[in-house]
């Protein structure tokens, strides 16, 4: 087989079509690339386009051989594996030449790689659960996030279950893309540039009221910076209201001032159900 360097558009879609590229030209992939990150190779190399067909095509397989490797493929494209898209391939190719035998084998070298991302992924999706704060923006819940891999897809279901008579955006910050629900639908879209609309009075009330009690139940003769660290991580503090410093429980405006929860111009407010498209380019289904 012919080794080859793939370059496709970032989107699930994209690299499933280069796995049937893989299988329809007879060629190994020795790395796969988003077009966007431009990154040089000395291999020989074709940009592959993104063909619906053949994507559905993959999954039709994979899900044929095993509904664990489908699952598996589904959240592995959403982790922060390095070359994520080589391990995938691998997998896939694996599954398709030797069963599915070695998905019970968590030490295989195939499956290790991806089944630990993926647990990472859902370990980070679990503590978020907990960690994510919301503010209230005229009727409309805003929080942001910055986690490692992209957990939006697996918190969908769990806020919008919790606030489902509510409407909310939940902004990831790490990788531009922003949860929006209202009136019982949720899209997940990508978002360039975002900042958060300030509080006004009631909202730095509420703020202040979370720190007060956050100060006041804590026990300062039984303090553990280690354990706290421990069961809520430092890198998840930047996000969440108890940690943040002075200026974020100052109000800079009126209630009435407050129309809009901070969302870009040309991007739909979430106080109205959001229209139907695309979910955010990369998005696994």
């Amino acid at each position: 087989m012919t080794e080859m360097v793939y370059y496709y558009d970032g989107s699930f879609d994209g690299l499933l079509s280069c796995i049937f590229d893989s299988y329809a030209y007879r060629e190994r992939p020795v790395a796969i690339y988003r077009e966007e990150d431009g990154i040089p190779t000395l291999f020989a190399s074709r940009t592959v386009t993104t063909d619906t067909a053949h994507a559905r095509r993959v999954l039709r397989k994979v899900a044929a051989c095993s509904p664990a490797a489908l699952e598996l493929l589904h959240k592995g494209f959403l982790t922060c594996l390095p070359d994520k898209e080589v391990y995938l391939y691998r997998l896939v190719a694996k599954l398709l030449r030797e069963g599915p035998g070695f998905l019970q084998n968590f030490s295989d070298e195939t499956l290790h790689p991806v089944a630990a991302a993926v647990r990472h992924l859902e370990g980070e999706a679990h503590l978020l659960k907990g960690f994510v704060r919301f503010s209230d923006f005229g009727g409309v819940l805003g929080g942001e996030i910055e986690p490692k891999n992209r957990v939006l897809p697996l918190l969908r279901a769990h806020f919008c279950a919790r606030y489902q008579e509510e409407s909310f955006f939940l902004y990831d910050r790490t990788h531009r893309e922003a949860l929006f629900y209202a009136g019982g639908r949720a899209v997940i879209r990508p978002l360039e540039a975002f900042q958060m609309a300030p509080p006004d009075a009631a909202e730095a009330r509420y703020r202040t009221l979370w720190k007060r009690f956050y100060d006041t139940i804590a026990i300062r003769e039984r303090e553990n910076p280690r354990c706290r660290m421990t069961n809520m991580p430092k890198r998840y503090w930047g996000t969440m209201t108890e940690f943040q410093g002075p200026e974020h429980f100052r109000a800079q405006r009126s209630p009435a001032a407050v129309s809009a929860p901070g969302a870009p111009a040309g991007i739909p407010a979430p106080g109205t159900p959001p229209g139907s498209g695309p979910s955010a380019p990369g998005s696994a289904p």
